[in-house]
């Protein structure tokens, strides 16, 4: 029999068999919640709701109908926007890769305004997703000495070409393996989310990546009222709250519904092609297939679904 005076770690510890440490965890502080309600103290119902929600992946339907609308109810408080949530599945079949030439690229830099306006991103403090770098022609592929502020009147500049960098969604990703709350996964159809309201901002997965393709929330986003996306997915281009770590998901609210990325779709010149690596007559397969390509970093085993290639 347990003596109720032992107060030691072990005597804390969850009896109940079968009990997880979380859900003991969330268990005490409904109680402790219940208590405060029930003494009269002001409890923000939504803000417990969302501190012992579900992983996406473990909600219910109708549980992700239910967050779905707390966080538009919470959007709607703190953006005056209507913004509409979706949680649309991966389509069957469908392994999504994308392909960037770099003998067009010309450094205009379009696809990371592009990519800010879509997706929701601070202006102020600035956290794109897309790094785009400079580099000597003569030179070639030099990530150590490429520059990412280059600031020119006109571009591409003489003897310079450029190398747009972000998220590689790679088939075996790294980030993946080093989220010690299972916040970040990577989807069937190849591209690698982030469940914000699940990550807890350590930044792990940020050290783990060896493209810096991911980006902490280091302040409270801001987004101009007139320049919100309403149109947004769960796991994609919804807006982010301080303290959590951000990436690019291919525009995952766009691609799962038949459309290009943005920065595809905004590109002048044609230089970055997207599509499913299954269908053998993609765009992306004759790429693969006929071009040079390059992947970046190969020798580390990310079997990145970002491919570089020279079409001329």
């Amino acid at each position: 029999m347990n003596d109720p005076t032992d107060i030691s770690p072990a005597a804390a510890e969850p009896q109940e068999l079968g009990t997880s440490r979380r859900e003991f965890i969330i268990g005490t502080f409904y109680a402790l919640a219940a208590a405060a309600l029930a003494s009269g103290c002001a409890a923000d119902q939504l803000a417990l709701d969302e501190f012992v929600q579900k992983h996406f992946k473990d909600l219910t339907p109708d549980e992700l109908k239910k967050t779905i609308a707390r966080m538009e109810k919470k959007y709607w408080e703190e953006y005056g926007a209507n913004i509409k949530i979706n949680a649309t599945p991966p389509i069957p079949g469908v392994l999504y890769g994308y392909a960037l030439d770099l003998s067009r690229c010309i450094g205009c830099r379009r696809c990371v305004y592009g990519c800010i306006e879509e997706n929701n991103q601070s202006r102020n403090p600035s956290t794109p997703w897309i790094t785009v770098l400079e580099m000597d022609k003569e030179g070639g592929v030099d990530l150590a000495n490429a520059d990412a502020f280059y600031d020119h009147e006109q571009v591409p500049a003489p003897g310079k070409f450029y190398m747009p960098v972000a998220c590689q969604h790679c088939e075996n990703p790294p980030c993946v393996k080093v989220c010690p709350v299972e916040a970040t996964w990577k989807e069937p159809d190849g591209i690698v989310v982030i469940d914000y309201n699940w990550c807890i901002g350590c930044r792990c997965c940020i050290t783990a990546c060896p493209y810096g393709a991911r980006h902490f929330n280091w302040s409270t986003p801001i987004i101009p009222k007139d320049q919100i996306n309403t149109n947004t997915e769960y796991l994609g281009n919804r807006p982010r709250p301080r303290g959590v770590v951000e990436k690019c998901t291919w525009c995952i609210h766009r691609v799962r519904k038949g459309q290009y990325p943005k920065c595809v779709e905004v590109c002048p010149v044609g230089a970055r092609k997207f599509g499913n690596l299954l269908d053998p007559e993609s765009e992306i397969r004759y790429i693969l297939e006929n071009k040079r390509v390059l992947i970046l970093k190969e020798e580390l085993n990310t079997q990145p679904k970002f491919f570089y290639y020279y079409g001329l």
